[in-house]
């Protein structure tokens, strides 16, 4: 009789796996966006404490990060459609319960970091906040014509219910404040997001920060749009400007929160991402990128 119930009791979970696959294979928010493309970023991580009660819970080439409150979760981007089941998934792991995220703060209305967050809010009931530029480009689902990538932009879920915020406007939840950093250039109203983080009397600042990356369609050249490339110095400026003890980029390969996420899952001793020049590092590293695109295509012209 109890290897019976064993056997029931399994049956019924794999039972409700396959369902629950099915009903996502026909879920319109979880539909797959550019699948190969998109799968150079999804190489999972497993999800590490950053500092204090701030989690990494995204992957090798996208930046999610969770922090937990006493009145609930705060999540940081939400990746692609096709990643949303493993970001979930990474939030149950550090033993919290995704449908307690109460505010989904993004960088960008990019379908890298936004494609996910109609299904991450439609799951939780969760708040999407962002740069208030931004707000109509995620309800649509698409960015606007003067979007360096609009000629490559693929069409993601458009997100119902979001709130669109200011340059230094705070959000605050169970006795953390974040604040909305605009940080422009890449795309509509990218905003990077800062908050302190508390290991007992010890205290460091977290910054989540958008892409400043000169990133676009092959046909668009920034020494056409120099309004655009005086956004992208702006937005750098200010990353460098901002107190800063850990820097985590929307796309972790863009400094060392690989290397160091790797070294935290090792050992706690010495927290590595610890860093009072993370945000001016990670700025310079943007700056070199924009120098060396203008560089080429002035050299293509000659």
């Amino acid at each position: 009789m109890r290897k019976a119930g064993f056997a029931l009791a399994a049956l019924t979970l794999l039972t409700g796996q396959a369902d629950g696959q099915r009903a996502d294979r026909d879920d319109p928010l979880l539909r797959p966006i550019a699948a190969d493309y998109a799968a150079r970023w999804l190489e999972p991580q497993a999800p590490v404490r950053l500092h204090g009660q701030s989690y990494y819970v995204g992957f090798k080439g996208l930046g999610v990060v969770l922090v937990r409150t006493s009145a609930g979760l705060i999540l940081f981007d939400g990746g692609v459609p096709q990643s949303v089941r493993a970001i979930q998934a990474n939030i149950r792991k550090l033993g919290f319960d995704p449908k307690q995220i109460k505010y989904i703060l993004v960088t960008e209305p990019h379908w890298d970091h936004a494609g996910g967050v109609a299904a991450l809010a439609r799951d939780s009931g969760a708040m999407v906040i962002a740069g208030a530029a931004a707000v109509a480009e995620l309800r649509r689902g698409n960015v606007g014509p003067d979007d360096p990538q609009a000629g490559i932009h693929a069409q993601m879920p458009g997100v119902t219910r979001v709130r669109g915020v200011r340059d230094g406007e705070q959000v605050r939840l169970g006795g953390v404040t974040v604040t909305a950093q605009a940080t422009p250039g890449h795309t509509a109203g990218s905003t990077s997001w800062s908050w302190q983080s508390c290991e007992g009397k010890t205290c460091a600042t977290l910054v989540f920060a958008a892409s400043i990356n000169p990133v676009s369609a092959d046909e668009y050249r920034f020494t056409d749009h120099p309004e655009r490339v005086a956004l992208l110095r702006r937005g750098a400026a200010k990353l460098a400007a901002l107190r800063c003890d850990i820097a985590i980029p929307s796309h972790p390969d863009t400094n060392d929160t690989l290397k160091h996420l790797a070294a935290l899952e090792r050992s706690r001793v010495r927290n590595p991402l610890l860093d009072k020049a993370a945000c001016r590092s990670l700025a310079a590293t943007y700056s070199e990128r924009l120098d060396a695109r203008l560089a080429k295509e002035k050299a293509e012209r000659r």
